[in-house]
């Protein structure tokens, strides 16, 4: 059982070096990635180097770090602002309307950005005064934007889904475009659950519709941002073009697997990409250098989430070497319990290390693990999948360590402890049990 007490300290290592010492996840992935190799003894070299090669040559890693790319240049543009301007416009009007266009901009944000602190900045730093000026309470405008926080996760394409896909364990029960469809009917059941929730808040706290003066009409809201929408074609268009009765239809007429020749993983972010730098042109760089110093600036995230993933990858291959699939497997054959109380427990493991973790490393430390234990209970594995990123979603709703609980308390002036009893009730506890839901086949993805 070698493999396990690797990832037993793998795990460890990380929750230690981030948590403890207060390291970015960057540095606890390469500490994880280094202890893993340790437990290969005489083999240390051949095995990092053969892990970190195999992690340099995956799909995910360049897609993953394109996304951070694209979400820093689209945020040097206003198109996501029009897009929740049109949604005010839409709602701004309805009681507790603010509420309802902070967690639909959020969604939509999320959807495509996918960092739950990115999220939260973003969108709550124009929702939160608008909720705060709607009469909403600053705690409660706060838990309401950290709330949605988590939704990148939920979403296809984030750098979390792209560390528990690419995974060792995971890779061999199936293919990065079989989770697609089923991650994004577990983002909308959270969407959904969402706006019941902000539905709630309104009626409990007596929250009503927005100052007039604040609302642009939605003629002009639409008019000006309506280009915004056409960013959704970056997801749409390689959707239909690989998936669905399109994608069999292409199939059927090319006579070859069109997926083949379309990687999700890889033209999704190029086509952002390209459509932030045309809808966005006027507000972008004009010369070469600008340009430079605007991707350069991109450069510290860009080496947390490259470092993060390289790591996540390269440990993944350290434990497959290691034997731990077999290994695992052997181990959750001798679990005896019904379905409902094995969900119930890997939510609740998973939940629990997302507390002090990010979702991108709690994935990178137990997911495998834990798709592989509700596959193993006879969950087909793009539900366990979906169920897992469901589970660790509840990352920025997760008291106390979760770093969009501060950076929307800071935006609301706000203590942060304030938020920490509504979040667990309203968004981490709900969001605990969609997943378990899911898993269980109540919720269908």
């Amino acid at each position: 059982m070698l493999a396990i007490w690797a990832l037993g300290a793998y795990i460890t290592s990380i929750i230690v070096w981030n948590a403890v010492f207060k390291r970015n996840i960057g540095e606890a992935m390469v500490v994880g990635l280094l202890v893993t190799v340790a437990f290969a003894g005489s083999g240390f070299l051949s095995v990092l180097a053969h892990s970190v090669a195999e992690a340099m040559q995956e799909q995910v890693t360049y897609a993953a770090i394109a996304f951070v790319v694209a979400s820093h240049v689209m945020g040097q543009t206003p198109l996501l602002m029009r897009l929740i301007d049109i949604l005010n416009s839409l709602l701004g009007r309805v009681r507790g309307g603010p509420v309802y266009t902070s967690i639909l901009g959020g969604g939509a944000f999320a959807s495509i950005a996918h960092i739950g602190a990115a999220v939260t900045a973003a969108v709550g730093s124009i929702t939160i005064p608008w909720m705060k000026r709607s009469g909403v309470s600053p705690a409660m405008s706060a838990t309401v934007v950290a709330g949605c926080a988590g939704m990148g996760i939920t979403f296809p394409f984030s750098g979390t889904m792209f560390i528990l896909i690419g995974s060792a364990g995971v890779s061999q029960l199936m293919d990065a475009e079989d989770i697609v469809i089923p991650l994004l009917i577990a983002g909308l059941w959270c969407l959904l659950y969402r706006l019941v929730a902000a539905f709630i808040i309104v009626r409990r706290h007596g929250i009503q519709a927005m100052d007039p003066a604040d609302l642009v009409p939605a003629r002009q809201s639409i008019s000006v941002g309506w280009t915004s929408l056409l960013l959704l074609a970056a997801i749409a268009v390689p959707l239909l073009l690989t998936l669905g009765p399109t994608g069999r239809a292409l199939n059927d007429w090319t006579g070859t697997d069109v997926a083949d020749a379309v990687s999700l993983v890889v033209w999704i972010p190029v086509l952002l990409v390209a459509l932030v730098a045309f809808l966005g042109r006027s507000a972008l760089p004009k010369r070469a250098s600008q340009w430079w110093t605007l991707l350069g600036d991109s450069a510290p995230r860009v080496g947390v989430i490259g470092v993060t993933i390289v790591g996540a990858f390269a440990a993944s291959e350290a434990l497959a070497s290691l034997g731990l699939p077999e290994q695992l497997t052997a181990v959750l054959s001798l679990l005896d319990a019904p379905l409902w109380i094995l969900a119930i427990a890997v939510g609740v493991l998973v939940v629990a290390v997302a507390i002090p973790l990010t979702g991108s490393a709690t994935m990178a430390a137990i997911g495998p693990v834990a798709v592989a234990t509700l596959v193993g209970a006879g969950v087909p594995a793009p539900v366990a999948a979906s169920a897992v990123l469901v589970f660790a979603s509840t990352e920025g709703a997760s008291p106390p360590s979760a770093a969009p609980i501060y950076v929307a308390s800071g935006i609301a002036g706000v203590d942060p402890v304030r938020t920490f009893k509504p979040l667990i009730g309203y968004f981490c506890l709900p969001i605990l049990a969609i997943g378990v839901f899911i898993t269980l086949g109540v919720l269908p993805v």
